[in-house]
């Protein structure tokens, strides 16, 4: 009785199964990238988020075409994110491109942490402890940190306690562009975001308790038969447990099914989705990049890349805004198989 009705109260808006096992999830991604309003005379520069199989999700299938002058995939020096590139020269008067491939995507339920950690080597993790340009780990954060996680001395209790902190003290805001920049200063005093903020959050006062943790950036998948994706983008969060691995946790999700749903902190359901999202996440989003600060390969023109979970493109050297998928020139969409 307990498992029907614990799996009632997870499906809803965001999930279709349980914990307990949900079907995979599989479909075509296609994007169409059209330049050609930009301003001509000028280089057109585009990178491209580009997803790769891991043990949750297969990638088959990519298709690349346009009229580009070049192209190639590539990675950042930094985190290995794999990222395609292509480029059309002053003269070109159409700048198009296509890229497509098949997904199919696993529910991640990480339900067996072991509370008992093994020591670990922190220098394997540095660039999982440093601040990044909008995630500062001294200061007030690095106050707070300690205050959240006093008398902890795991990273599973550490991230437990700031994973708990951040639903209880972030709310999801509508009116946030985009999936937000991740300002955890700002956000500090104004705690009202989307996913990359509240993520944002969650990871820096995680770095500032000396637990590892990064960001994920991908895009949820429709489901619909057929259905544009282009503003589907998503950032969640993983943090490191020695003698585990990985693990999966998005506070982010948490507020936007009580944003969603009307709920409050005390009610049933909001409990359901805390523990889903502690260890787990649906199977219906494919990650594209991870990263902060990213140094694009080949190099932008522009400063470091805050985040790389939207096609990026420069014109003559300056930066179209990616958040505005219409005047940007790029649509995904979303085939079910």
């Amino acid at each position: 009785m307990l498992r029907i009705l614990f799996a009632t109260v997870i499906l809803g808006w965001l999930l279709v199964g349980s914990v307990w096992g949900a079907t995979p999830q599989a479909g075509s991604i296609t994007l169409d990238v059209d330049l050609s309003s930009q301003a001509p005379g000028k280089e057109a520069r585009l990178w491209i988020p580009y997803p790769t199989s891991d043990q949750y999700q297969t990638i088959s299938d990519i298709k690349i075409s346009g009229n580009f002058a070049s192209s190639g995939v590539y990675t950042d020096l930094v985190y290995g994110t794999p990222m395609l590139y292509a480029e059309w020269p002053k003269d070109a008067i159409n700048r198009k491109l296509v890229f497509s491939f098949n997904a199919e995507r696993k529910e991640i339920a990480q339900r067996n942490i072991p509370i008992n950690e093994p020591e670990w080597n922190r220098s394997d993790y540095a660039e999982y402890l440093q601040p990044s340009s909008k995630g500062p780990i001294d200061g007030d954060v690095q106050k707070l940190a300690n205050k959240i996680t006093a008398g902890k001395t795991t990273n599973l209790a550490k991230a437990r306690a700031i994973y708990d902190w951040t639903i209880e003290n972030m709310y999801r805001d509508p009116a946030t562009k985009g999936c937000g920049v991740g300002d955890v200063c700002a956000l500090l005093k104004k705690p009202g975001g989307k996913c990359t903020d509240i993520s944002s959050v969650f990871i820096a006062l995680c770095r500032a308790s000396g637990v590892p943790a990064r960001e994920v950036f991908g895009i949820r998948l429709g489901k619909k038969a057929e259905e544009d994706i282009s503003t589907y983008q998503h950032c969640w969060s993983e943090f490191f447990v020695p003698g585990f691995g990985w693990v999966t946790a998005d506070p982010a999700d948490v507020r936007k099914a009580m944003l969603v749903e009307k709920l409050e902190l005390n009610d049933p359901k909001t409990k359901a989705y805390r523990s889903f999202f502690w260890g787990g996440i649906d199977a219906y989003r494919v990650v594209l990049a991870k990263g902060r600060d990213l140094r694009l390969n080949p190099p932008q023109a522009g400063a470091p890349l805050n985040t790389f979970g939207y096609p990026y493109a420069e014109i003559g050297g300056k930066p179209v805004d990616f958040y505005d998928h219409k005047s940007f020139g790029y649509r995904y969409t979303f085939k079910k198989k």
